[in-house]
């Protein structure tokens, strides 16, 4: 992954986390301050999914799934956060797990 691919990324996670604590749900750029390759890319605690934060104009979105299953850990709920140029922030989760959360609040 080049530099700016990396940048862009980053900044990406930098506007997810402003938008959850904007919304409620104080949340940092998981890497910043985690440092580590398996560190999550938003950390949230209070927010009930655990995200995958893609910005790419091509999106592999099962890969991105299975990768955000991995990270996390059946802890939270998976969900992947995707955005491509000139487009909305788009947020995929499993529909099961959309149910449960809904049925909880």
């Amino acid at each position: 992954m080049g530099k700016m691919s990396r940048n862009k990324g980053a900044r990406f996670e930098r506007e997810i986390a402003h938008l959850l604590t904007d919304n409620g749900w104080p949340a940092t750029r998981g890497c910043q301050y985690s440092g580590g390759a398996d560190s999550p890319d938003v950390k949230a605690t209070t927010f009930p999914f655990h995200l995958e934060c893609k910005r790419v104009e091509r999106l592999e979105l099962y890969a991105a799934m299975t990768q955000a299953i991995g990270d996390a850990q059946g802890q939270k709920m998976p969900a992947v956060v995707s955005k491509r140029n000139h487009a909305d922030i788009l947020f995929t989760c499993k529909f099961k797990d959309l149910l449960k959360w809904l049925a909880e609040q």
